[in-house]
């Protein structure tokens, strides 16, 4: 198996993870309050993490452009990393949109590298010097290491209902 069509195996396990994470909260009573609840002042808020995951997704399905975005700029810039969380909470909908426009660009963009592409640098990345391996591995971490937090957040809240 590839080192491509590993991390692709990985990335659709981690997905699973974080839709079942968003179906439960689908199946609360107030979805739309739980996804805008924040653990503390200025902190990112549900809704943010599982946008950025995709949204993330999307800017590095952009390294090669193979085809345009259907994600507005105005999205990306709402919740690429460095972005501050705001309190125009996103659907239940809007977020699953995402997830599946920014996941399917990204893998119509990863059927243009093979693994003979693993230690060369995507332009994109040239300034940070990061091997297509090496985005292969960020990608790997990235929608865990989100989920997660999306998911001690969620923990947080149902502790603060009692």
């Amino acid at each position: 198996m590839s080192t491509i069509a590993l991390s692709t195996e990985f990335w659709k396990f981690n997905r699973g993870r974080t839709l079942a994470l968003l179906k439960s909260i689908e199946d609360s009573p107030d979805p739309q309050s739980i996804l805008g609840w924040r653990p503390g002042p200025g902190r990112a808020h549900i809704a943010w993490q599982l946008m950025h995951i995709g949204i993330t997704e999307e800017r590095f399905a952009l390294m090669k452009p193979v085809a345009n975005s259907t994600i507005t700029p105005q999205l990306i810039d709402r919740f690429r990393g460095g972005s501050v969380p705001d309190d125009e909470i996103p659907s239940i909908a809007e977020i699953r949109r995402i997830l599946e426009e920014s996941r399917a660009h990204l893998l119509e963009t990863m059927s243009h590298y093979s693994d003979a592409d693993l230690e060369s640098i995507p332009e994109r990345f040239q300034d940070r010097g990061w091997t297509f391996d090496t985005v292969l591995k960020v990608l790997a971490w990235h929608e865990p290491h989100h989920q997660g937090q999306a998911h001690i957040t969620l923990n947080l809240w149902k502790a603060a209902q009692t």
